[in-house]
């Protein structure tokens, strides 16, 4: 049976805020660690019905990044929900929100850019 690992280091600061992350997998084709200013990993534990999660970023992800991340990260949600179960309605929903979200973000940055 084939294994495959994915390792992640965090760099922290004194107050325990994360400096840098960098990941690597063995299945990847990249040579070397890459760099990452978020990251959010969840695990499903069948036993207890519950997710697991870790959700970091570095002090110099900016806002407008966050935003970015998020939107991204909720159409591949619907992206991966569509492979999992083929069920077009939620998966049209979360996409939605998706551009909801995002659209809403951009009007309030607007917003305050003004002000």
């Amino acid at each position: 049976m084939k294994q495959s690992s994915i390792n992640i280091d965090v760099k922290l600061d004194e107050q325990n805020v994360p400096e840098m992350i960098h990941w690597n997998a063995t299945d990847s084709t990249a040579d070397r660690a890459q760099k990452a200013k978020a990251m959010m990993l969840a695990f499903w534990d069948g036993t207890d019905k519950t997710a697991l999660r870790i959700d970091l970023w570095t002090k110099d992800m900016m806002v407008d990044e966050m935003a970015d991340f998020f939107y991204q990260t909720f159409m591949t949600m619907a992206e991966t929900y569509q492979r999992a179960t083929q069920n077009a309605e939620m998966v049209e929903d979360i996409r939605q929100f998706a551009k909801d979200f995002y659209g809403k973000f951009r009007k309030q940055q607007l917003a305050e850019n003004k002000a």
